[in-house]
């Protein structure tokens, strides 16, 4: 039978959600803030991730333009990912590894926010496209799992670290999606003010 196997998926990821519901909800309001700052700015957000991250990364600059649930002026984003010729153009350079870190360093500034999402932080990709926003004085807000991998040993005090540490890779991407959520409604409350409750 599938059913109690599928109703065991539920109650894990609901489980799960709840124990870090008090432990990274102030590292997501960091991220948050920072998210602000940069917007309010006039910088832009760069986001990326491999594989189910890279969509999350796709999924967070769509929040970021289309908004989440309230009508609110477009946000700058961009997904790194997103545009397969601009990859591979990199790639053919003879280096797939630095294929975000030239990205970034092409159209990164001092002011913009590099969000990486990695369930185990340790692709090196993700970690030399982290170098790259040192280099342009980028804020960097780092989604990842387990136990934070290269990246989270990689991060600076001005950045925002939001670990789910956990072993389980679809636990990861669950949280990663609702903190995703959680920003996207923090910059609402924030840049549009509280929202008026039905009458």
């Amino acid at each position: 039978m599938l059913e109690p196997r599928i109703q065991q998926q539920f109650i894990d990821s609901a489980d799960l959600k709840y124990q870090w519901a008090q432990s990274l909800s102030r590292p997501v309001a960091d991220a948050a803030q920072a998210l602000l700052a940069c917007v309010t700015g006039g910088g832009k957000v760069l986001a990326c991730g491999n594989g189910a991250s890279g969509a999350l990364a796709q999924y967070m600059a769509a929040l970021m333009l289309g908004g989440l649930e309230r009508t609110r002026p477009e946000l700058p984003a961009l997904a790194l990912g997103a545009d397969a010729a601009a990859l591979t153009a990199v790639a053919r350079r003879g280096e797939y590894a630095d294929t975000f870190a030239a990205q970034v360093r092409a159209l990164g500034a001092a002011g913009d926010v590099l969000l990486l999402l990695s369930s185990n932080g340790n692709a090196v990709n993700l970690v030399r496209a982290a170098q790259a926003a040192h280099e342009r004085d980028m804020v960097i807000v780092a989604l990842t799992g387990h136990g934070g991998g290269e990246l989270g040993h990689l991060l600076r005090d001005t950045d925002v670290h939001v670990c789910v540490a956990h072993e389980s890779t679809p636990r990861i991407y669950e949280a990663h999606q609702l903190v995703l959520h959680s920003l996207c409604d923090s910059l609402d409350q924030q840049l549009l003010g509280e929202e008026e409750s039905p009458a």
